[in-house]
C-alpha cells in the first residue's frame, strides 16, 4: 500500500529519464498513483517516448502554457477522467540571451518569455488543475533558491524568485479550497535543462564542497521523495512552503 494510493496526478516536465519530473512519476507510480504525463511543441514526442520507460505508460497531453487553448483542452481531459488529486509543476525556460552573465544586456522580449514560462505558468497549472480538485489537492513545484543571486543564472534567477512569490500567493487564494501549493528546492541535478545554462559546472562543485550531507548531482531520487510526500496526504496543514533538499547547502555561509 503506498502514500498515493487512489491518487491521480498531472505531471509536467518529463522529457529524459533525467528529468526531475521523470523521477517523481516512477515513485508516484510505484506509490500507487495514476499519473498524466504533459509535453509541448517539438518535444512532445520525446516525452512520448520516455514516457513508455515508466512502469506502466501514462496517458500524454500537449500543454504548452503560452496557449490558453492548451489549458482548456488538458483541464477538460482531466474532467472527463474523473479529476484529479495533485499536479508537479516541472517547467521552465529562458532565453540563451537571459542566460550566462548577459544580465545587462537582455531585451525585455527574452524577460518576458523567461518569466512567462518559469513562472506565470505556475497560474497555468493551476487553472488547469483546481477546477478538477473537487476534494482539494496538492499542486507541488520544482525551484532553485532565489534568495541570492547565482553566478551565470541571471534572469532565471529573477523568474524564480517571481514563482517563488506566485507559489505563496497561490497558497493564500485556493487555501479555502483545500488546495496546497508548495515548492521543493532542489540542488543541482544534471538534467538536459541544466546543461543548457552556461556554467552549470560551477553550481556542481560548490555543492560538493559545501552541502554538510553531501550532494550527487545524478541521484534525483531525494527530491522526487519530497514531492511525492507533498502529493500524498502526509502535509495537510502545510503550504506555501519551500522545502529545500539540497543537501543542507543553502544552510552555510562559507
Amino acid at each position: 500500500m503506498g502514500i498515493l494510493d487512489g491518487k491521480r496526478l498531472l505531471i509536467t516536465g518529463v522529457l529524459t529519464k533525467a528529468s526531475l519530473a521523470f523521477g517523481v512519476a516512477k515513485l508516484a507510480q510505484q506509490e500507487g498513483a495514476e499519473v498524466i504525463l504533459t509535453g509541448a511543441g517539438r518535444a512532445l514526442s520525446i516525452t512520448e517516448r520516455t514516457s513508455r520507460k515508466l512502469d506502466v505508460a501514462p496517458q500524454v497531453l500537449e500543454l504548452d502554457v503560452t496557449e490558453p487553448s492548451h489549458a482548456e483542452a488538458v483541464s477538460a481531459t482531466l474532467k472527463a477522467g474523473g479529476g484529479v488529486d495533485g499536479a508537479l509543476h516541472a517547467i521552465g525556460f529562458a532565453p540563451e540571451s537571459c542566460l550566462g552573465g548577459n544580465f545587462m544586456s537582455s531585451p525585455w522580449e527574452d524577460v518576458a518569455t523567461a518569466m512567462h514560462i518559469s513562472a506565470y505558468s505556475l497560474k497555468v497549472v493551476a487553472d488547469v488543475v483546481v477546477p478538477n480538485m473537487a476534494n482539494g489537492g496538492s499542486i507541488v513545484g520544482l525551484d532553485f533558491d532565489a534568495t541570492v543571486a547565482w553566478p551565470v543564472y541571471d534572469w532565471m534567477g529573477v523568474s524564480k524568485a517571481a514563482f517563488e512569490s506566485t507559489a505563496r500567493y497561490l497558497a493564500k487564494y485556493l487555501g479555502p479550497k483545500k488546495i496546497r501549493v508548495n515548492l521543493v528546492a532542489a540542488g543541482p541535478i544534471r538534467t538536459m535543462a541544466a546543461k543548457s545554462i552556461p556554467g552549470f559546472s560551477n553550481f556542481e562543485d560548490a555543492w560538493t564542497d559545501r552541502a554538510p550531507l553531501g550532494w550527487e548531482i545524478t541521484d534525483s531520487e531525494p527530491v522526487a521523495k519530497a514531492c511525492v510526500a507533498l502529493l500524498s496526504d502526509w502535509f495537510p496543514a502545510t503550504t506555501g512552503e519551500i522545502v529545500h533538499v539540497d543537501g543542507g547547502y543553502h544552510a552555510i555561509g562559507a
